[in-house]
């Protein structure tokens, strides 16, 4: 491939006169920022307040304001009737038919002698490892997260007691399950 001089002098030549019209266009369109007209120190200095003169005024003659007198309608009416006494209402002492609430039905489903034995023992055996590793975090330092897991597993426990009052074992063994579960958090890794 060759190459002609005349045309790479032409386009350097060209470019050139673009790039100084460009500069030049720069320079006079205002592409260069203009410096603001600054305020002159001199006459802020020089400048002071007019105070106007005070006006001769006597209080011996004053002036007459017009003003009428209206009546304001009334906003609160009386009542017609008096009030109604007001009697301390004493409730009568509990009787002792009426202190024993019946208790809802449980409805808990019935298990064989085989289940329930499981369950007792697999109650028992959870609530047990809960309460020991309830008792690891006991006297410790605990964070927010842990106040509150320590308080669910107290009230699953709790939970897992009531259920075993009302011979409810399949409730018992799941609390007490739950109670397990959330405490291994504090147990020592093997």
């Amino acid at each position: 491939m060759q190459i002609i001089p005349a045309l790479i002098y032409t386009n350097e030549r060209s470019s050139k006169k673009f790039l100084l019209l460009a500069c030049v266009c720069a320079l006079l369109c205002g592409c260069v920022p203009r410096k603001r007209p600054s305020f002159p120190v001199s006459q802020l200095a020089t400048n002071h307040p007019v105070a106007p003169q005070p006006l001769d005024v006597s209080l011996a003659d004053p002036p007459d304001i017009p003003f009428e007198v209206a009546l304001v309608p009334r906003l609160v009416f009386p009542r017609g009737t008096p009030a109604k006494p007001r009697v301390a209402i004493t409730t009568p002492a509990p009787s002792p038919a009426s202190a024993e609430t019946p208790r809802d039905p449980t409805i808990a489903p019935e298990l064989s002698d085989e289940q329930l034995s499981a369950a007792i023992s697999e109650t028992q055996q959870s609530l047990i490892v809960a309460e020991r590793n309830l008792g690891l975090v006991q006297g410790k330092t605990l964070g927010f997260a842990q106040q509150d897991l320590v308080s669910k597993i107290r009230g699953f426990v709790d939970s897992a007691r009531e259920a075993m009052k009302q011979n409810d074992w399949h409730r018992a063994r799941s609390q007490a399950k739950k109670a397990e579960v959330l405490s291994k958090e504090f147990a020592p890794n093997p």
